[in-house]
């Protein structure tokens, strides 16, 4: 997981972005990661800290989802939903999330995107974020959206990888 991460850092670096990385076994609910990370994204946009933007926070490890709804999502995709839901469409702020061998939970979906319109592209075609995250039905929001990661079968598993970019 920290060669991953340590690669995605090197690709950032490249284009030009800084990056940080916060940990390769972060593990937790996927809801409350997605909430901290969402606390730590905003932290760098209004206040530059801990690092200014550009930045990317990259994350690794595997995070857990306890199982309320009968919707269709794993870790990721839960990730993700709670970490847009909590920025609110914070304007700069996009991310991904996947596991690393094409499949998050039970689907062959390796996760999904975000960016600062996509709980108003949801609110626009009548899905509600809060209930598809009430529900764990992650995948149904991204795909509804078109914002699935699909990769196939990649083989190789070195857990989750997270990356949130703030412009």
């Amino acid at each position: 997981p920290q060669r991953a991460l340590e690669a995605a850092a090197e690709v950032a670096r490249q284009a030009g972005v800084t990056p940080l990385i916060l940990g390769d076994s972060i593990e937790g609910e996927a809801r409350d990661v997605g909430k901290v990370m969402a606390g730590i994204a905003l932290q760098v946009r209004n206040h530059r800290q801990p690092i200014p933007a550009p930045c990317v926070l990259l994350s690794g490890g595997e995070t857990t989802v306890t199982v309320r709804g009968s919707g269709r999502g794993g870790r990721n995709v839960e990730f993700l939903l709670s970490l847009a839901v909590a920025l609110q469409g914070a304007p700069g702020i996009h991310a991904v999330a996947g596991d690393t061998d094409g499949v998050d939970g039970l689907e062959e979906i390796a996760g999904a995107l975000i960016a600062p319109d996509t709980l108003a592209r949801a609110w626009a075609q009548g899905i509600k974020p809060m209930d598809a995250l009430d529900d764990n039905d992650g995948h149904g929001f991204f795909e509804a959206l078109g914002d699935s990661l699909v990769t196939g079968p990649t083989l190789t598993n070195v857990n989750d990888f997270r990356a949130v970019v703030v412009l």
